[in-house]
């Protein structure tokens, strides 16, 4: 088995401390984030070890890394640090899930994170960094660049291009054959049927609550 570092120290970390943990050939052995963030000295029972000191304590020829940050400032927090990872020396992890179904032709990039119940169709070609969370249906010839955070439960149908940088909020659905721009935030909910541009936000009609209380509703 692989020793790992995480960098991160939250939820997300401690998510893909389990998953690794858990469900790969790699053995996570500490944690690693930027000294002022650092609240305490040990997460999980593994050290939590200052950013600037990594090298020195865990080297790069005897350990991997693994960025566990969200979707911050549209993915790009997470982008800098993967690639202040790479300048150090450390070759970059990638998860996925054993319980995805994926087949033998899936080009998956480097810190890459592809959770439970995720259907990934023939032909499709994922970049470098880009997080999949639970229950997503990618469809084929699809292409997902770099740096792009996918929650769960949406639906990207067949030969759709996903710019980078671009974030997808769960029960999102995005229709065959088009291309979304680079930096977008697309919203729960929403429904995509056309190409859309760089730095597009689409946010979705909320649900209309009613002027009557449950307590009266006479058909459920």
């Amino acid at each position: 088995m692989k020793d790992l570092i995480i960098f991160g120290n939250g939820q997300v970390a401690e998510l893909v401390y389990y998953m690794f943990n858990h469900d790969s050939d790699y053995r996570p052995v500490a944690f690693t984030v930027d000294e002022e963030y650092i609240k305490e000295e040990q997460l999980l029972g593994l050290p939590v070890i200052p950013f600037h000191n990594i090298v020195e304590t865990l080297s790069p020829e005897n350990h991997d890394m693994f960025v566990a940050i969200s979707f911050t400032n549209v993915n790009k927090l997470r982008a800098q640090k993967v690639s202040v990872c790479k300048k150090k020396g450390y070759k970059l992890a990638t998860y996925v899930s054993s319980k995805a179904t994926t087949f033998p032709d899936l080009t998956v990039g480097k810190n890459c994170l592809i959770l439970e119940d995720n259907t990934i169709q023939p032909f499709v070609t994922i970049a470098d960094n880009v997080f999949l969370w639970s229950g997503n249906h990618i469809g084929h010839h699809t292409s997902i660049e770099n740096h792009c955070f996918i929650a769960s439960h949406v639906v990207i149908s067949g030969s759709v291009h996903v710019g980078s940088h671009t974030f997808i909020g769960v029960n999102a659905t995005l229709r065959d054959n088009i291309k979304i721009g680079k930096d977008n935030v697309i919203g729960a909910g929403c429904v995509i049927l056309k190409d859309t541009d760089d730095e597009n936000v689409f946010v979705a009609s909320p649900a209309k609550l009613a002027n009557i209380p449950s307590s009266r509703l006479k058909r459920i």
